[in-house]
């Protein structure tokens, strides 16, 4: 909790339907011209007392003005207020022992003990209410503001002495856990491919093949790409001439690729030196490249995401 310093200002409010019949036509112009109030709802406490409000309700509004109603908060302090219809509004009058402030809607300027003091902010009329600077009142009748942030809590120390909040604002719902964070993320591209080719384990070869019932090597591989997004060349050589990036450093999601005189054969690298591809003998299966028959094929890896 600080000293209420902050750069908005704290306003406050005069309700009563007799107001708005006494303010008359051209106060009630004003009134209508008047922005709705809305913004970060806020509680007033005098003391240690937390104040009630059963009609309007503090607020902070988009500019950071901290406003609140005037008849709960004068009538705990033991302001007199009285207002008369003036020409361009209405006029407001705050007595407290030998201090008296009068302030008029719409203007910037207020009367304390007969000199004109500028505001930080001029009071206005809305739904009944005339909004005035609550901090210019409260430290005009020497009485100072804290501000609790944590609670979004105005204190005001009529008594000359700090208070603690007498409200504390529940805590923030818990964040999920990390867990669950991670658990909502997609997994990459290639953790994606590597799922959807283990499933089609066991499907058979088929040379020329494009679809689960029957894949060539190129196919099987085409396939599974296409299905998210990435359009690679139908035959290895192709693939191999014209797709991608050539690696060293194997990772998951690779192609990688084989050749008898020229490139022939390609696959999916899974890690741990193995990789799946759809072979003549075996169709959709998972193999070694550290194998006599692979290794001593292999020429090869691009990398295409």
């Amino acid at each position: 909790m600080k000293v209420f310093a902050k750069s908005f200002i704290c306003s406050c409010a005069v309700a009563g339907t007799a107001f708005i019949l006494l303010a008359g036509p051209q106060a009630q112009a004003a009134q209508a011209n008047t922005p709705t109030p809305a913004g970060t709802p806020v509680k007033v406490q005098v003391n240690d007392e937390l104040l009630k409000f059963p009609e309007v309700q503090p607020f902070i509004d988009e500019e950071g003005i901290l406003q609140v109603p005037l008849r709960v908060l004068s009538e705990k302090l033991g302001y007199q207020v009285g207002w008369e219809r003036k020409e361009n509004g209405v006029m407001v009058t705050l007595v407290n022992n030998d201090q008296a402030i009068q302030l008029t809607t719409d203007q910037e300027k207020a009367i304390v003990n007969s000199k004109w003091i500028s505001l930080e902010s001029s009071p206005k009329l809305y739904q009944g209410n005339t909004y005035v600077p609550l901090r210019f009142i409260t430290e005009t009748f020497g009485s100072q503001i804290e501000w609790s942030e944590a609670n979004d809590l105005a204190i005001v120390d009529a008594d000359g002495k700090p208070h603690k909040p007498a409200y504390i604002a529940p805590p923030p719902p818990p964040k999920p856990a990390v867990a669950q964070v991670k658990a909502a993320v997609a997994p990459p591209l290639s953790e994606q491919i590597i799922q959807a080719a283990s499933a089609y384990q066991g499907t058979p070869y088929k040379w020329g093949g494009t679809t689960p019932t029957g894949f060539d090597c190129s196919g099987f591989v085409r396939y599974l790409f296409l299905a998210k997004g990435i359009d690679l060349p139908r035959t290895s050589v192709d693939m191999y001439d014209n797709a991608g990036t050539r690696v060293t450093d194997l990772q998951a999601g690779d192609l990688v690729f084989f050749a008898a005189k020229q490139v022939n054969h390609v696959g999916i690298y899974l890690g741990n030196h193995q990789f799946i591809s759809s072979t003549t003998s075996s169709g959709v299966t998972v193999d070694s490249l550290s194998s006599n028959y692979w290794s001593s094929r292999y020429v090869g890896a691009k990398r295409v995401f």
